[in-house]
């Protein structure tokens, strides 16, 4: 781990993100939904630019897998 740069970290948080997306077989386009149902404001593309930029916040992060019905993170496996 020693050495990690900043950009790694984004690209394995992309990574992890698309991911859990699939494994739920949700686009961005049910993401959004589902966010707009828990009051929060998002649109596919606005979810596809944070993506592609892997510069997404850890509020995001975690709404979008409570969203997905994600129930566990294994920190180890990123």
């Amino acid at each position: 781990m020693s050495g990690d740069t900043e950009e790694l970290w984004a690209e394995r948080a992309k990574r992890f993100f698309k991911a859990e997306l699939k494994r739920a077989d949700v686009t961005y386009d049910n993401l959004a939904d589902r966010l707009s149902e828990m009051g929060l404001s998002e649109t596919k593309a606005s979810i596809a630019n944070k993506v592609s930029r892997g510069t997404f916040s850890a509020a995001f992060l975690l709404a979008s897998l409570k969203a997905i019905g994600c129930q566990n993170v294994r920190v180890e496996d990123l």
